[in-house]
């Protein structure tokens, strides 16, 4: 328990519609929120831990964990889905006092990214969207594999295998930070309830209807790898093809770990993207 408590992935807590959320808070200026993904033992940190050193130069940056991740209060017999994690975010923004923020998720962090915008259009000034979910589409072997992690080293360092396109980002010693982290208590017990087989019921859990896409008004950038195996490429290029101000970037060589495997260029990415937004506004207020 005291390596948990001096762990980097513990950040600052705050009491979100009754329950306590872990939550980092870095910077100052127009707030950037970060939504990890959904894979075993992940928390805001594991995900974003080369990013928010480097965005929070530039903006405000919050990255908490989600209803059963990380270091946020489990709730025992609690149900996940969609509508419980997009009244978390506005609960957290609220919190915060953060009338709007850039919205960036990953992976199931961008579905929920996605439909937090479709439901509070207000709340969201820009948009970035990475290896994301939230389109229709067919389950793939390593999504599957994923969600139906089962905790052990040796798992675990399959899963990792699936997750980067370079493998020399994925060794045994990371393998075995992931597989500790999944192994905390309550870890996987809350990761096991979310996604139970059959498993396709889940990415469909998570699309938001075509129309509500089509209709949103935010500039949004769209980022996946060329090489994905866990979220198909199709899922960007449809959501690129969707949304009426969108960019589609694509990464050749380039997992499901956009953020790890090209940090530094994905970080210029969204930092050139915010700042057009900022130059936006303050030639507006001029």
């Amino acid at each position: 328990m005291n390596t948990a408590i001096s762990s980097p992935e513990i950040g600052k807590s705050i009491v979100v519609n009754g329950i306590k959320v872990n939550y980092h808070d870095q910077g100052t200026g127009f707030p950037i929120t970060l939504i990890h993904g959904s894979g075993p033992g992940v928390s805001a940190w594991a995900n974003w831990r080369l990013i928010i050193p480097v965005l929070s130069q530039q903006a405000r940056v919050i990255a908490p964990d989600m209803l059963g991740f990380g270091f946020t209060q489990r709730v025992p017999g609690q149900k996940y889905g969609m509508d419980i994690w997009v009244e978390q975010t506005l609960g957290l923004l609220d919190a915060l006092g953060i009338e709007q923020t850039d919205l960036v998720g990953n992976s199931f962090g961008g579905a929920l990214a996605l439909a937090f915008a479709i439901r509070y259009p207000h709340r969201v000034r820009r948009l970035v969207l990475m290896g994301s979910v939230g389109v229709p589409h067919e389950i793939t072997p390593g999504l599957d594999a994923v969600w139906g992690y089962e905790p052990s080293f040796e798992n675990m360092r399959k899963i990792m295998d699936l997750f980067a396109f370079n493998r020399q980002l994925v060794n045994d010693e990371l393998a075995m930070l992931r597989y500790k982290a999944s192994i905390q208590a309550g870890f996987q017990e809350s990761f096991s309830a979310m996604f139970p087989a059959p498993r396709q019921r889940w990415v469909d859990a998570m699309c938001s209807p075509e129309a509500d896409i089509k209709a949103l008004p935010h500039e949004t950038l769209v980022v996946h790898g060329r090489d994905d195996l866990i979220i198909p490429l199709v899922t960007s290029t449809t959501l690129a093809n969707w949304i009426p101000k969108a960019q589609l970037h694509v990464y050749g060589q380039c997992g499901h770990w956009t953020q790890i495997e090209h940090s530094a260029r994905f970080a210029q990415l969204v930092i050139n993207f915010i700042n057009e937004a900022n130059m936006q506004s303050s030639t507006k207020a001029a």
